[in-house]
């Protein structure tokens, strides 16, 4: 999967395509849905399929401080695309200039003249351009004009009820594994790089591999069963807090994860932490022995749960 970033990358070898545009935030079944339909016109048309995002996301740039919480970072979620049937991605930047493009200039530039698209695939809700002016109805009269079809995309279900970032976000900060992995497809995931910490967990008698993840908010926090990939050949069990650390005054969102029978070099790894079971809450103690006491009991519980 090629990863174009800009307008400005986008080249005469690009042009002639399919094509989907949104956020994409968590890549959801309602996403792969759309991508598994962009992928059957892409064979049909022998065309290679493209998905245009955008970073960051248009809430994110209007109302920073109120931008629903992401489910997945750039970096996840083209890790989380490369498993499905796409051939490209073309990462916009939204920016001032992108916010201020009237819908006509839109469909011009990026899809005309910069991708060349033969066929653009939406959902009946699709708006797009400066103030949000562009719809469907616009979008099927440029291609007409244009020579590019428009397909829609009808609304995916699961359990009678709409599939959504909305709803994924909500279950996972209810704690509902199971609910944010119906909707998912999978179970959720969190990625990075693992980084040296304040080694307090080695103090504790239970050493963590810390991955900050670049965040304003977190999608989930708590206690959690994880597996962690990239380690080793097999997933390795392992126990993770995801917070800010109340008790040692923590205030940016990091995971430490206890590794369960795992002696190894782990500094500077790209990990993914898959979340299996929610254990509790993160909670504030009133001293580190109470720290030490409550983080034995979570370690016996997830021994427990793995069966080691």
């Amino acid at each position: 999967m090629e990863l174009i970033r800009g307008l400005h990358n986008l080249h005469a070898g690009h042009r002639g395509c399919v094509v989907t545009i949104g956020n994409f935030d968590g890549i959801h079944l309602g996403h792969q849905a759309v991508l598994a339909q962009l992928a059957k016109v892409g064979e049909t048309m022998a065309l290679p399929t493209v998905l245009v995002t955008f970073e960051p996301q248009a809430r994110e740039f209007f109302v920073p401080d109120s931008a629903p919480i992401r489910l997945t970072r750039l970096r996840e979620k083209l890790m989380a695309l490369g498993g499905l049937p796409l051939d490209r991605v073309c990462c916009l930047r939204f920016d001032q200039r992108l916010a201020g493009l009237m819908a006509p200039e839109f469909i011009e530039r990026l899809l005309h003249r910069g991708l060349g698209a033969r066929y653009v695939l939406v959902g009946d809700d699709f708006r797009f351009g400066r103030r949000r002016e562009g719809d469907v109805a616009l979008l099927m009269a440029a291609g007409k004009r244009l020579g590019f079809e428009v397909g829609q995309m009808e609304t995916c279900f699961v359990a009678g009820d709409r599939v959504s970032s909305t709803r994924i976000r909500d279950a996972l900060g209810n704690g509902d594994l199971a609910t944010a992995q119906a909707l998912l497809g999978r179970q959720y995931s969190l990625f990075g790089r693992i980084i040296h910490g304040d080694r307090r967990g080695t103090t504790l008698g239970f050493p963590t591999a810390n991955i900050d993840l670049h965040r304003r908010e977190l999608p989930v926090t708590g206690v959690f069963a994880v597996e962690v990939h990239g380690l080793a050949a097999n997933p390795i069990p392992g126990i993770a807090n995801i917070g800010t650390r109340p008790t040692v005054c923590g205030v940016r969102g990091l995971m430490e994860v206890h590794l369960l029978d795992f002696d190894g070099d782990v500094y500077t790894r790209l990990i993914e932490v898959t979340l299996l079971h929610k254990f509790r809450n993160e909670q504030r103690f009133d001293s580190l022995a109470a720290l030490e006491r409550q983080i034995r009991e979570d370690v016996a519980s997830c021994r427990a749960y793995f069966g080691l």
